[in-house]
């Protein structure tokens, strides 16, 4: 894990809230933050579902939010065990802003899940962020979970439901969603598993069904055919850039890090970002473009 000095818990004001958070009655006094949110004009989709996941819901979330690739949207989940981790990892495979909302602090020594360390590392070095209304210090509590569950719901333009069982606490966040007048989508399924429970009862209520990415699209009033390429500029930063035009041959890393004439850390941060998203790959002690 990235230690608190490499990326600073910060406070924000009410202003740098998300947006869309503001509104909610019930909206946190206060939010903290490392990392980096993106832009308001980002569509934000929180994407949740059941902890014991199927290898369907394996499959249908990393597929729909890889269909998401070079669009404005950030994928925003809680940092658990099960569909929240595969979708912060699609996320980041795919290009897109990962933002984790643990129901702990953002102090390394308390964020939850302990075995998600690393995921949340993973979320900061892609240039995503974590958020918290907890103290960077506070410990997750049972309690925790359903209160955060509101400040995904409320952050986002919609949320995304991919399985959840007749009692999952993912239905909580998608009455909340309801409840701030968001667009509520959900992934059907077999009819014979307990794991499709919530999503066919919430098409029954009114939720929108997802069969592909254009699906997700089409609510965001986006169009599949002016989507960016992931190798455009928006996509690939300067440094980026950089790394990529010195990678015409292969190369060790110490090789490159000394091309790029960066201070050491920095250009392995820079490096490992761009692992994450699919731009290099480094292999029998050689780092290449992808």
């Amino acid at each position: 894990m990235y230690s608190n000095v490499e990326y600073p818990i910060k406070q924000l004001t009410k202003d740098e809230f998300p947006a869309l958070l503001r509104e909610i009655p019930d909206a946190p006094e206060k939010l903290y933050i490392r990392g980096t949110l993106p832009e308001n004009e980002t569509k934000l989709l929180c994407v949740v579902g059941s902890r014991r996941y199927t290898p369907y819901g394996k499959d249908v979330c990393e597929k729909l939010i890889l269909g998401l690739r070079g669009h404005d949207i950030a994928i925003v989940s809680g940092l658990a065990i099960g569909m929240d981790s595969i979708a912060h990892l699609s996320a980041i495979n795919a290009g897109l802003t990962a933002i984790a909302v643990p129901g702990s602090g953002l102090n390394d020594n308390v964020v939850y899940p302990r075995m998600n360390l690393k995921l949340a590392s993973d979320i900061l070095v892609s240039g995503g962020a974590l958020l918290s209304e907890f103290e960077p210090d506070f410990k997750a509590t049972p309690y925790s979970f359903p209160q955060r569950n509101r400040i995904m719901a409320g952050m986002c333009n919609a949320t995304l439901v991919i399985e959840a069982g007749e009692r999952s606490g993912t239905l909580i966040t998608s009455r909340l969603a309801t409840e701030y007048n968001r667009d509520v989508l959900t992934v059907p399924g077999s009819i014979l598993s307990r794991s499709t429970y919530g999503p066919h009862m919430l098409i029954r209520l009114g939720a929108t069904p997802i069969t592909c990415s254009e699906d997700i699209l089409d609510v965001f009033n986006m169009k599949a055919e002016n989507a960016n390429d992931v190798s455009s500029a928006k996509d690939i930063s300067e440094e980026e850039n950089k790394v990529l035009n010195i990678l015409q041959t292969p190369m060790s890393r110490g090789n490159l890090i000394e091309a790029l004439n960066m201070n050491i850390s920095e250009a392995n941060i820079l490096l490992s970002a761009m692992e994450l998203k699919g731009l290099i790959v480094e292999s029998l002690g050689e780092v290449r473009a992808t």
